[in-house]
């Protein structure tokens, strides 16, 4: 273990973000130097806090298994080369869940029955971020290539994981992006304040020296069909995300103004780094001197607030339609589970109003059909069902209405459509234990396959799908995910 007493003399504490009057004024990460470097005056205690508790709950609050305990040793012995090598054996991108997981691991730990937990999320970004300074972090090319070929439709966490895995076994891997580059929605959708373009793109450049293969701008299901696809390569791996935006049909929906998150906060990327906002040269959605009410309480809906502060909107005002979350962890939701409590991320530091328990009834418009204003009333769940509460109806101003409400699975018109792959009750692409879809040597993995979820369980069925696609090709692996019962040899 780390600090025996470390526990009990050491509180815990978090990374610094830097003022809100200083970062609103540009898209640099919140914190100084990013949130690895910031944390390293106190890495040491943190790291020590981590306490022989006999049965490390973090291992399964968190989808990937990380070894928390190990590498949290490791740091407060100084090994930081030893750190990082525990913590790749479990996942892929550090850095990547560093900044954006919710950390799970965190309310499962076992301190965190009685104390403030470890602060896992924090000391991961650290070793990762050092490692990559350090020069630690090096490419991993195969030693002989199976002459096997596999394609990976998607390029956002799940679908690099499954590429870096399948690399390393030998396989030769081709990363097909419908958008001009690669990363998913960690390219166009994670807004530069928390989680800049570089810590993506360096790791791209790592996949590259290792042979991965990145083909950007090409539309699979559209200029490359889904029978192209699968007479061209041995395996192909399904991790487009679950990207059909849930929508609000009420009156007044087609007024202009009103727009999904996702047109929203990649045009804004683009922008934030220079880059024309939008492919036609159309007008880039903007919030600049407007009322803003973003519909929807979640990581979407805040990363809409911080980007609509940066841009100077007049007014933010954040809809949710479920009631304000206690701050403490509820009685229904006991440790180690991960407990709904209200959380307060760096854009709700940065300005805006919060309104729980409100359901939106109408968009009002101009005579130019303009949005102008939005109708919501209060609302209290009774009986399974959102009832109104009787004369709390009012008006909000309203210019630029977003919404970020979640997705409710993946595209069905073009590639899924031309695989004929089976669908579950939910509209996910169906899969086995093996990841194995209804179509032979098709395999789904991250959002696809789960539904929207995150980045931890995107990365984590990656692993794992890489693991069965790579016993569908070989007869046997040795990549580190457990292999499902159900993965049967193409050689078999």
């Amino acid at each position: 273990m780390a600090d025996p007493k470390g526990f009990l003399k050491d509180g815990r504490q978090v990374a610094d973000r830097r003022p809100v009057e200083e970062r609103t004024h540009d898209w640099n990460e919140v914190y100084p130097g990013g949130p690895g470097r910031a944390l390293l005056p106190i890495i040491t205690t943190q790291a020590g806090r981590c306490m022989d508790c006999g049965i490390p709950f973090c291992h399964q609050g968190c989808p990937l298994g990380n070894l928390v305990p190990e590498w949290n040793d490791l740091v407060w012995r100084d090994d930081w080369d030893a750190a990082i090598e525990r913590l790749h054996a479990t996942n892929n991108f550090p850095e990547f869940t560093g900044r954006l997981c919710p950390a799970p691991c965190e309310t499962a730990c076992v301190l965190g029955i009685n104390q403030d937990p470890v602060t896992i999320k924090n000391v991961e970004v650290a070793i990762a971020d050092r490692a990559w300074e350090s020069g630690a972090v090096r490419p991993q090319p195969p030693e002989w290539l199976t002459g096997r070929t596999v394609a990976v439709v998607g390029s956002g966490p799940a679908g690099l994981a499954a590429a870096q895995q399948l690399t390393r076994a030998g396989h030769t891997v081709a990363v097909y992006e419908r958008a001009d580059k690669i990363g998913g929605l960690l390219r166009y959708g994670i807004p530069e304040f928390k989680m800049e373009k570089k810590v993506l793109d360096r790791r791209l450049d790592q996949m590259r020296r290792e042979g991965t293969v990145f083909r950007a701008g090409v539309d699979v299901g559209g200029s490359l069909t889904g029978d192209q696809l699968r007479e061209r390569y041995d395996a192909v791996v399904l991790a487009m995300g679950a990207t059909e935006a849930r929508d609000l049909d009420i009156p007044g929906r087609d007024l202009q103004g009103i727009h999904q998150a996702m047109e929203f906060l990649p045009q804004s990327n683009r922008a934030s780094l220079g880059e024309p906002a939008t492919a036609d040269g159309s007008e880039q959605i903007r919030a600049d001197g407007k009322h803003v009410v973003i519909i929807g309480g979640g990581d979407t809906g805040a990363d809409c607030l911080g980007t609509s502060i940066r841009q100077g909107a007049a007014s933010i005002t954040q809809l949710e339609i479920m009631d304000r979350p206690g701050d403490e962890r509820p009685s229904n939701q006991p440790w180690p589970t991960y407990p709904m409590t209200y959380k307060v991320s760096s854009a709700h530091e940065e300005g805006g109003e919060r309104v729980y328990s409100v359901s939106t009834q109408e968009f009002l418009g101009d005579d130019q059909g303009r949005v102008r204003a939005l109708r919501l009333a209060e609302v209290r769940y009774e009986d399974r069902q959102f009832v109104e509460v009787e004369g709390s109806s009012r008006e909000i101003p309203a210019d630029l209405v977003l919404f970020a409400m979640g997705f409710t699975g993946p595209e069905k018109a073009g590639l899924v459509e031309q695989l004929d792959v089976a669908l579950d009750e939910r509209g996910n692409v169906a899969r086995d234990d093996g990841y194995a879809t209804s179509v032979d040597g098709v395999f789904a993995a991250g959002d696809v396959g789960r539904g929207q979820s995150l980045i931890v369980w995107a990365i984590a069925e990656g692993r794992a799908a890489a693991a069965a696609v790579d016993v569908y090709l070989s007869g046997s692996t040795t990549l580190p995910a457990p292999i499902p019962p159900t993965a049967r040899p193409l050689t078999a």
